[in-house]
């Protein structure tokens, strides 16, 4: 059959099945395809809490989505335009993401009777999931891999692991992706410990596509040319990847050796990881045996001269707190990473939220205030930890980096850059005109401490918990104490004088404004370039750095009639500007489901507003 090839701007793919179906792989293994094509492109990986959930349940479900385009991606898209279903588990939590004119591709050999059972289905379920309207490719994947390699030698079991690479295949086809691309990454997954593994995934995978190509149920097939992007170097990076090459970035520019003592916590532990790869960097890792143990090697390194860092996520930076006041205390510059998701508690450790914003601003015991940064995409997480680094070294501070799950594990083209476009980063190391070097003396200006290094003669002086005069001498004198309180914090206030200007996408004044903060960043943009193209009244800012708030955001507030603050929490963003700027009246629109924003919610709360 002659398919018809119809060219189109963009495409949102989900791949869905079982933990075990490989649903990740192939979806980051399209998402790498296409970004090597040179589409722009947003992913998300959506994964189940649980470890190993039973086989073919609804709890058990793993999903991948890709958006991929000709021209400016922000986010992973609301609806998709291909469903991968591997299970009926799969089909019945995803079909609700379904476009109206969106293709169906499902194993049929897992639509048996103890599979429907298991998901829920009485019925058929495409008439049961009302989507008989779809174009439905029911196909026999399992029986089709085991054909294609029935004489590999292989065990079953191996077989059926293969099953992800023939619909790959498949999409491929539908999708206009070239095979070598796919090709080239087996080989390089498998040549070093499974080299026997490349030649059966290349087989299935061509042979998903030839099957593909050869039957009539796929009606249309797309192409989706290349974006014009600027000229440079592209690779697909997820976000904890560009906040530990962030980190390295900002050790090469400090000159300071990069320490990272880190608790293995889902969805940080990835930055973790990526370090102590590049011990060839001058990296230096931790795994300590508990999140206090992680932070408090972290300030060890600190005050020994280093870079350092500890990473984690909502749980593990409440069993932090007591450290954070010693690193505020201490003054040492040390970056805390706070990859959230949803809570309380464990809560859904693999879904993504923005409910940490009180506790990183609150969440430690006396006057103890910290710098707080957010990242807003995965590709900008690499430069908000280099900028998190370069002010925690050149103030003499400990900084939060907020970061979210679905930046973590999402995904995006990022230019790489060249160094000698990045600042250097100078620490305030004490020097001989120092001595009789007084610890907490500070810099009139910009209230900031110098560092003396351990081992150095002169420089010899206490850090600890316990409250100090600026000569290091131990206080408990009220008014040095409600001094050096007040110092601290015009510290952290000052650095509203560094860090840029909030910038307003849209409209300039008007009848309202859009506020974000975060990982909201991408799906807000989408929203206000959407109602702008409509003829809305709107403007947008968008908050990289949340304490201290850059300084012309009560001249931004005040250009427009009202202010609508979208946030993946109840509110806490909100009730922060309230506090900060009451004389602004602040509209919420707020989702606490463990996923992120749908573009069209946002344009609904601007409608409704409006």
């Amino acid at each position: 059959m002659q398919h018809k090839v119809i060219d189109t701007k963009d495409v949102v793919i989900r791949f869905a099945g079982d933990s075990g179906d490989g649903m990740q792989l192939t979806g980051s293994l399209f998402a790498d395809m296409s970004a090597i094509y040179g589409n722009e492109l947003s992913t998300f990986p959506d994964f189940p809490a649980e470890i190993r959930a039973p086989h073919g349940t609804l709890s058990g479900v793993s999903g991948f989505q890709v958006h991929i385009g000709s021209g400016h991606i922000t986010t992973p898209g609301d609806l998709c335009d291909l469903l991968v279903a591997m299970n009926p588990a799969a089909l019945k939590t995803n079909a609700r993401w379904l476009k109206r004119t969106a293709m169906v591709l499902i194993d049929g050999d897992a639509f048996d009777e103890e599979g429907l059972a298991k998901a829920g289905f009485s019925e058929d379920p495409i008439r049961e999931l009302h989507i008989e309207d779809r174009t439905v490719i029911v196909a026999p994947i399992t029986r089709l891999t085991e054909e294609s390699l029935k004489d590999s030698g292989m065990d079953i079991k191996t077989i059926h692991k293969c099953k992800n690479m023939f619909t790959l295949g498949m999409a491929c086809f539908i999708y206009s992706r070239p095979l070598e691309y796919a090709c080239r990454y087996l080989e390089k997954k498998f040549h070093r410990k499974h080299p026997e593994m490349i030649a059966p995934n290349e087989k299935v995978l061509k042979d998903g596509y030839n099957y593909a190509a050869n039957i009539q149920a796929i009606p249309n097939t797309y192409t989706v040319e290349p974006a014009h992007m600027a000229k440079g170097f592209y690779r697909n990076i997820t976000g904890n990847q560009a906040t530990a090459w962030g980190f390295l970035a900002a050790s090469e520019k400090s000159g300071r050796p990069l320490f990272c003592g880190s608790y293995p916590i889902t969805p940080a532990t990835a930055i973790l990881e990526e370090l102590a790869i590049h011990k060839s960097l001058g990296a230096k890792t931790l795994q300590a045996e508990d999140e206090i143990a992680g932070i408090c090697t972290a300030i060890g390194a600190a005050y020994a001269g280093d870079l350092a860092v500890t990473t984690t996520s909502g749980p593990g930076l409440s069993l932090k707190s007591e450290a954070l006041g010693l690193a505020v205390m201490t003054e040492l510059p040390l970056v805390i990473v706070d990859v959230q998701r949803a809570g309380p508690s464990t809560g859904i450790p693999t879904k993504t939220e923005q409910t940490d914003l009180n506790q990183v601003l609150y969440g430690r015991n006396g006057e103890c205030p910290i710098a707080v940064i957010a990242a807003h995409s995965p590709a900008n997480c690499f430069d908000t930890a280099f900028n998190a680094s370069k002010l925690a070294l050149e103030h003499m501070m400990p900084v939060i980096m907020l970061s979210e799950g679905f930046l973590g594990n999402g995904s995006e083209p990022w230019k790489i850059p060249s160094m000698k476009d990045y600042p250097e980063i100078r620490p305030p190391f004490a020097t001989q005109e120092d001595i009789p070097f007084k610890p907490f003396m500070r810099n009139p200006d910009t209230m900031v401490r110098k560092w003396g290094l351990p081992g150095q003669k002169d420089f010899e002086h206490r850090v600890g918990g316990l409250e100090k005069n600026h000569d290091g001498v131990l206080s408990s004198d009220p008014l040095n104490h409600e001094m050096m309180v007040r110092e601290r914090a015009e510290k952290v206030a000052r650095l509203a004088d560094v860090i840029p200007p909030l910038e307003v996408i849209g409209n300039k004044s008007g009848r309202l404004l859009v506020v974000g903060w975060g990982g909201t960043y991408g799906h807000i943009y989408t929203a206000v370039m959407q109602s702008l193209a409509g003829g809305k009244d709107v403007g947008y800012v968008h908050f990289d750095y949340i304490n201290p708030l850059p300084k012309n955001t009560a001249e931004v507030f005040g250009a427009f009639d009202r202010i609508l603050v979208c946030e993946l929490n109840s509110g806490q963003f909100a009730s922060y500007l309230r506090g900060l700027l009451p004389q602004f009246t602040y509209l919420q629109c707020n989702k606490v489901q463990g996923q992120p924003f749908l573009v069209q919610e946002i344009v609904s709360a601007i409608d409704n507003v409006l």
